[in-house]
């Protein structure tokens, strides 16, 4: 049974999706007819004064084969109309806009010309460069090159010549596009600032409240007199069955759309992701999509069924488009619950989120409201009286919901005025969360001015300025919640879950939303659709800087090109590292220098060529050169250095990577080798970054280069007494036995001397490798003590014996202490006098006996 059910409610499902596009396309739309001016003859043309602009017409005329030739005179006569047009000042904003267009079509028309046979006049060109100069007058040249000269001038002038026609026609087309744009401004400035009479005037209520009863009173006598009639009742009858499944799949997915995205949600997550958040976005997305699809649904039902009159059926046009905002902040204030999302602009924290929610919902209902009420105007008219009176009671509600949620942001700073975590954020973090605060203040001023404004009777103002902010704030929070879905998307890709939210990709990702949201922000904030797509062909048309052109296509070609060149650069290196140079007697130090060389040639044969490629002048990099090398000579000199000290570096490779040296008193391995500097690690594994200049002008030991051959010298001391060649033996025997000395050149014991304390030998060795000596020197130390203390050896330390010479000196002065009389000084007077005084000669002789460390134990 539930098997059954669930297959009715996906065959359901699919039918529905079956008349979706069939009600669609079968509905009906308004369509505005915009006045045009009539065409003028195309003998009213505005005559070329100029000979030289006449001659290049009529060649282009004569000689043009493509877009320009063909259109040439409808341009004129287009662009005429547009000159009369701009001068009457009489046509709608809508005739503006679809004369601007056709301006817009015509001027790209040009814009492509312009670069026709850009390959063949260039070529022209270098032709009569080769002849050289023309003669001087006065003089001649021989007969076939003037002949020649004459011939490819012809066909230069015959080429050029279309493009001077489309420079014409493009700075014409430009100049009228921008009268237009100027016109249309001056004419939204002059709205926005018109004073309508004031709403708080009760003199302008009973007038309202008519208009108001006056179109209810309109909409339904036209839908009772529909009803009435008979035709009406008989198309009812004769599509009731399309009628009857139209408003059934409706009512279903009005109903239940929202349970059928869950049990949707459940068949999607056993596809994987769990606890990533992806399928409950998708599932949230379905929960919209299939209750709005039902409403678009039954409003076709209703157009069809034909009930309602002109007035009905302009207003049920935009049903579709108020469900949907409503549905979306519905959406928005589940999304905000279950992604925890809070701000300075948002504060949906769990203590809050009802009202929040609540707040959110009552702002998008105002909003319907307001274009339910501008949709009235345009079918009405109203006048300026009746839609300020009904417009300001909107414009107050929007504003005290905006100051009510900025107030529950206050109050959760002052119970919070440190949230835990903020001193943790990153710079980036730290800026959103400024500019979010920024924001906020903007949205409580602006909450304020416009019903203040509003109630002085610029009702448009006011609307300008309260709206949009309803706009911008659900703009912002829908990027939010976009954010945080495609950084699900990439945990889950990635398999990093929830941490994902705090990568790299989140951070970028807000940064692309936050571009992408900038053409919206300006739509929202006045923009017209012709602005912003001025722009974009300016943008896409380029900015010169000299001789030289910038715009996108060519850079574009340029990051392409060079991609591929890095992209190339960097497989051909992976190939010598890995395959060709380790199979070569190249030791490794010259393998990663043939390595790093490479990068470095292909990285600047990649630029080259992509500068090459994109049609850049390379000849314009001189003056770049010149301020480079005063540059250079200021303040750069120490990074020319060490770049200059690390190509020296790799190519003579006196310090190779895995090399141990020691520079300016730093010891360690030679870890990288860059253009600029070298790491070394030290022993107790710390990176140590030293200038590459440090290391060329700079004293270095090198103790691996060439190879790992080294000499350990172990110091050794015994007691005076000892058989010198005894311990000889003893050292030879410990340095032989030990498994990284060579024997070849053997091992050798030194007598040093005779030291202070003790007899001084030495060992020295050469070693296998010298990265071992440490280790080494300490295994001879032990061996040593163990074969010491077996033959009786004494190894000495630092000691001192004190001879007196006169003891019975001390004997007698203990006795005259004992019979001094009573006023005499005492032992302990005579010390402190003692202190105070001069010293007298010592009476002890210091003799020393093993080592002068001694003088620490005295």
């Amino acid at each position: 049974m539930t098997r059954m059910k669930t297959l009715f409610q996906v065959g359901l499902l699919g039918l529905t999706c079956l008349l979706f596009p069939m009600a669609v396309s079968a509905q009906t739309t308004e369509s505005t007819a915009a006045p045009a001016a009539a065409d003028a003859p195309s003998d009213s043309a505005a005559p070329q004064t100029e000979a030289g602009l006449s001659q290049a017409r009529n060649l282009a005329q004569s000689n043009l084969s493509g877009p320009l030739g063909e259109y040439y005179e409808t341009w004129q006569r287009t662009a005429n109309r547009a000159e009369r047009v701009l001068d009457a000042k009489r046509a709608s904003n809508g005739a503006l806009e679809s004369l601007r267009l056709e301006l817009t079509e015509y001027r790209q028309q040009f814009l492509d010309a312009g670069s026709q046979n850009a390959d063949r006049i260039k070529t022209l060109r270098a032709q009569i460069e080769a002849l050289g100069p023309a003669p001087e007058e006065g003089s001649s040249e021989p007969d076939n090159i003037a002949t020649l000269r004459d011939e490819l001038q012809s066909q230069l002038a015959n080429l050029t010549a279309p493009q001077v026609l489309a420079d014409l026609g493009y700075s014409r087309a430009q100049g009228l596009i921008s009268e237009i744009d100027k016109l249309i401004r001056d004419r939204a400035t002059r709205k926005l600032l018109e004073r309508a009479p004031m709403p708080l005037n009760p003199e302008n209520w009973p007038s309202a409240a008519t208009d108001t009863a006056n179109v209810l009173a309109a909409f339904w006598n036209e839908t009772a007199g529909l009803l009435a009639n008979a035709t009406t009742r008989e198309s009812i009858r004769s599509r009731l069955p399309l009628l009857l499944l139209l408003s059934a799949a409706a009512l279903l997915l009005l109903g239940r759309g929202r349970h059928w995205a869950k049990r949707a949600g459940a068949y999607l997550r056993e596809l994987g992701g769990k606890g990533t958040g992806v399928w409950r976005f998708i599932v949230s997305l379905l929960q919209v999509l299939l209750p709005y699809i039902g409403t678009v649904l039954l409003v076709r039902a209703i157009d069809l069924s034909g009930i309602l009159g002109v007035r009905g059926t302009l207003l049920l046009d935009d049903v579709p488009l108020w469900s949907f905002l409503l549905f979306a902040s519905h959406w928005l204030g589940e999304r905000l619950y279950v992604y925890q999302i809070t701000n300075e602009l948002i504060p949906f924290e769990p203590r809050s989120q009802g009202q929040v929610r609540v707040l959110l919902a009552s702002l998008a209902f105002v909003l319907v409201l307001q274009l339910m009420l501008d949709r009235l105007d345009v079918i009405e008219n109203f006048d300026d009286g009746t839609f300020a009176v009904l417009s300001w009671p909107l414009i107050l509600l929007a504003s005290l919901l905006l100051l009510r949620l900025n107030r529950i942001r206050a109050k959760q700073r002052r119970q919070d005025p440190d949230p835990a975590g903020d001193d943790d954020e990153g710079a980036i973090a730290a800026g959103a969360s400024r500019a979010m605060s920024v924001l906020r203040r903007l949205v409580f001023v602006l909450a304020v001015v416009a019903p203040v404004v509003g109630a002085f009777g610029y009702i448009n103002a006011a609307i300008a300025i309260i709206y949009p902010v309803i706009l911008t704030l659900a703009l912002v929070t829908t990027l939010m919640v976009v954010q945080r879905f495609l950084s699900d998307i990439y945990g889950w890709l990635t398999r990093d879950g929830q941490g994902a939210e705090d990568s790299l990709f989140a951070v970028m990702t807000g940064f692309v939303l936050a571009l992408v949201s900038l053409p919206f922000l300006a739509l929202i904030w006045g923009a017209r659709t012709s602005d912003l797509t001025e722009l974009w062909s300016r943008f896409l048309e380029g900015f010169n800087i000299g001789d030289t052109k910038i715009s996108p296509t060519i850079f574009l070609t340029f990051v392409v090109v060079f991609a591929a060149g890095y992209v190339l650069t960097r497989l051909l290196q992976g190939s010598l590292r890995s395959s060709l140079l380790p199979k070569t007697k190249i030791d490794p130090g010259g393998q990663n220098a043939i390595v790093s060389g490479v990068g470095y040639i292909g990285i600047f044969l990649a630029a080259l060529i992509a500068v090459s490629t994109a049609g850049l002048d390379l000849s314009s990099l001189a003056i770049v050169a010149g301020a480079l090398s005063v540059g250079i000579g200021f303040g750069l000199q120490t990074i020319v250095s060490n770049f200059v000290s690390g190509i020296i570096l790799l190519i003579e490779r006196p310090v190779s990577k895995g090399d141990w040296i020691e520079v300016g008193g730093l010891m360690g391995y030679v870890r990288d080798i860059s253009v600029r500097s070298t790491r070394i690690e030290t022993f107790d594994r710390t990176d140590v970054i030293v200038p590459n200049s440090d290391l060329i002008s700079g004293t270095v030991t090198n103790y691996t280069r060439g190879n790992t051959v080294g000499r350990v010298i172990v110091p050794v001391g015994v007691a005076y007494g000892t058989d010198p060649r005894k311990i000889e033996e003893i050292l030879m025997d410990v340095a032989k036995s030990h498994p990284m000395v060579l024997m070849n050149p053997a091992p050798a014991v030194v007598f040093q001397g005779f030291g202070a304390d003790s007899l001084d030998f030495e060992i020295r060795a050469i070693l296998r490798d010298v990265n071992w000596v440490l280790s080494v020197k300490s295994d001879m130390n032990y061996e040593i003590a163990k074969r010491f203390d077996e033959a009786g050896i004494e190894i000495p330390f630092a000691q001192r014996d004190i001879w007196i010479r006169n003891p019975e000196a001390l004997k007698d002065e203990a006795a005259s202490a004992d019979t001094a009389p009573e006023d005499a000084v005492t032992p302990q007077e005579d010390a402190r006098a003692a202190q105070s005084a001069p010293p007298k000669p010592d009476l002890t002789d210091l003799s020393p006996d093993d080592g002068a460390e001694g003088e620490a134990d005295r």
